[in-house]
């Protein structure tokens, strides 16, 4: 029996990757151009599933998939993910949400401290053999509890984050999302408001909402403008739901103290980013969820939701419910064929 072929792209946790192996016909692929190479093409006209990370699932690669039932994305976020042609196509996509939202709250919630404490400035100041004299003023960070945080963005991660500087730091909590959270309000002291208010009224003011046509470029030079000049800023969402430029100039120009980002515009960062070079700017490599634990939850996840649309079943973490409510009556009449 001929097993259905599957394309792995980008990141697979290895056990997740072996098991799927050794039940279907799997072609891992890596940061390759998949608008021109050759034997990523011919092997995604037969492909019936892909999973991995990032892959940019468009109309031209669709073209190319006639045959493709599932799209199972090793993330949360779904931004490479064209749902409209898939919806065309009644194309299966999925999602990890859920298993990451701890630790990227850790991960956020540290950045914010680090950037607040100037660690890893101070860290290479240690390792530079610098530290000769008493600490001067000149390299305090700034206070983290019993500040205002204003998170943009208030779903489970916000609100994870939340919890953390509520009940760990007796944080002051605003917050900004499409809807009020009134457990969230209730839980950890949080208190709806727009997002000019959050802005003038937060002394770190953190980002964390999906990638949409909405929030594209959500956070600007007005934004900016708007803030504290004591400020510090935390981007955990993804790198162009802000004007970087516009980012860059306004540390530039004291208009806020600090930033601490996990994500960019371009990523990998490109290497003359000029927020490479500020000491007020801590950076990370988009390590949200990267933990072995959760990584490899988020894997097996993925690969649930793969198995089970490649055999006609409801994936656990279906993203586009309508298409399966158009195909669910074709996979029925199957079943009661056989």
């Amino acid at each position: 029996m001929t097993k259905k072929r599957i394309i792995a792209y980008n990141r697979l946790e290895k056990p997740v990757l072996e098991e799927l192996k050794s039940k279907y016909d799997v072609k891992f692929f890596k940061n390759i151009n998949t608008k021109t190479d050759k034997v990523f093409l011919d092997y995604l006209e037969k492909t019936e599933g892909i999973i991995g990370l990032e892959l940019e699932v468009d109309k031209d690669l669709l073209v190319n998939a006639p045959n493709l039932k599932i799209v199972s994305n090793v993330s949360v976020g779904y931004n490479n993910l064209n749902l409209e042609e898939l919806a065309k196509r009644n194309i299966l996509a999925t999602n990890t949400p859920d298993v990451l939202t701890d630790t990227v709250a850790d991960t956020i919630f540290g950045l914010l401290l680090a950037t607040a404490r100037r660690i890893p400035e101070l860290d290479h100041y240690v390792k530079s053999k610098q530290w000769n004299d008493p600490l001067e003023s000149e390299h305090y960070g700034i206070d983290v509890h019993h500040k205002t945080l204003g998170i943009i963005g208030m779903g489970k991660i916000g609100q994870a984050i939340a919890q953390r500087a509520n009940l760990g730091f007796d944080m002051k909590i605003l917050y900004n999302s499409r809807n009020k959270k009134p457990k969230a309000e209730a839980k950890y002291n949080a208190t709806y408001c727009s997002l000019d208010e959050l802005l003038k009224q937060s002394d770190f003011v953190i980002l964390i909402t999906p990638l949409t046509e909405e929030t594209n470029g959500f956070i600007g030079r007005r934004e900016f403008q708007l803030m504290k000049k004591s400020a510090i800023f935390i981007n955990g969402s993804r790198g162009k739901t802000i004007i970087e430029k516009d980012l860059i100039e306004s540390l530039k120009n004291g208009e806020i103290a600090a930033a601490g980002l996990d994500v960019f515009k371009i990523e990998p960062v490109e290497h003359d980013n000029p927020l490479l070079n500020m000491k007020n700017v801590v950076t990370l490599p988009h390590i949200g969820s990267s933990t072995y634990e959760t990584e490899l939850k988020m894997s097996e996840l993925a690969a649930k939701n793969l198995v089970a649309g490649l055999n006609g079943e409801k994936p656990p973490s279906l993203i586009n419910t309508d298409v399966w409510e158009n195909i669910k009556p074709l996979v029925s009449k199957k079943t009661i064929d056989k």
